[in-house]
């Protein structure tokens, strides 16, 4: 029975074997992870940028402004155009905007519009169905009171 103890070969359980396979776990856990928040900061971004005009600013309730006249269409950054609406926002929170689409604020005039909230954006020129790339220049008209 003692003739069969040492005529096959262990197999190799070193350390070396081991530290490879950790490094590969190591680096494929990590790319996973990357991958996964690179998709989801970009999601992110896109979702503040188209939504966070409607859920931060809030426009005037009895206001007559035309939403197409204040909304632009800002391009380049997917297949389809992103609609941004700009009713009813103050200028401050407009040039945030701007900001973040890489848009250069233009003229920045004062209409009298009725039944608009004062200071509130009632017009940016070009307005829907035109679409701004980065870069653009937008004017923006203002409710005068």
């Amino acid at each position: 029975m003692h003739d069969f103890a040492h005529s096959a070969d262990a197999p190799a359980f070193g350390p070396a074997g081991m530290v490879h396979r950790a490094r590969r776990r190591r680096t494929a856990l990590i790319a996973g992870f990357a991958a996964t928040l690179i998709v989801a900061g970009g999601g992110t971004a896109l979702a503040t940028m188209s939504s966070s005009p409607r859920t931060s600013a809030k426009p005037a309730a009895t206001t007559t402004v035309d939403h197409d006249k204040a909304t632009f269409l800002l391009g380049d950054l997917t297949k389809e155009p992103i609609a941004i609406d700009l009713t009813g926002v103050d200028l401050t929170t407009a040039k945030k905007q701007f900001l973040k689409a890489r848009l250069e604020l233009g003229t920045v005039v004062n209409v009298s519009v009725p039944g608009c909230k004062p200071a509130s954006v009632v017009e940016v020129t070009p307005h829907s169905p035109k679409t701004v790339s980065r870069g653009d220049t937008v004017n923006v008209k203002l409710c005068a009171g």
